[in-house]
């Protein structure tokens, strides 16, 4: 399990999340993560600063921030893919926003 790696779940609503977790807590029962919602049916929730558009396998998800938690790792579907090289900025920028509110 690696920051930033994106994992199949089983919600209708939010058929993944991105691991925002730092590597370092790796060994840990559980991972912080962040849902991507399909872009078609969050499309108003787009702010991009805090709800920024993330593209995984050619599909533009929201990744909504707003909606952080915790999940164990069991429950954590199919690694998907690795965003950080595309997206790290977005998401760290989200999450500073989040949290720092700038």
């Amino acid at each position: 399990m690696a920051r930033f790696d994106v994992y199949r779940f089983a919600s209708k609503a939010a058929p993944m999340v991105v691991d925002v977790q730092a590597d370092l807590l790796g060994e840990l029962a559980s991972r912080v993560v962040v849902p991507l919602v399909p872009e078609k049916t969050a499309k108003h929730e787009t702010l991009p600063r805090l709800k920024p558009l993330i593209r995984v396998g050619g599909t533009d998800y929201i990744l909504m921030t707003t909606d952080i938690g915790v999940l164990p790792t069991r429950q954590l579907g199919a690694r998907v893919e690795n965003i950080e090289s595309e997206h790290r900025d977005d998401i760290t920028a989200a999450l500073d926003f989040l949290f720092q509110g700038f």
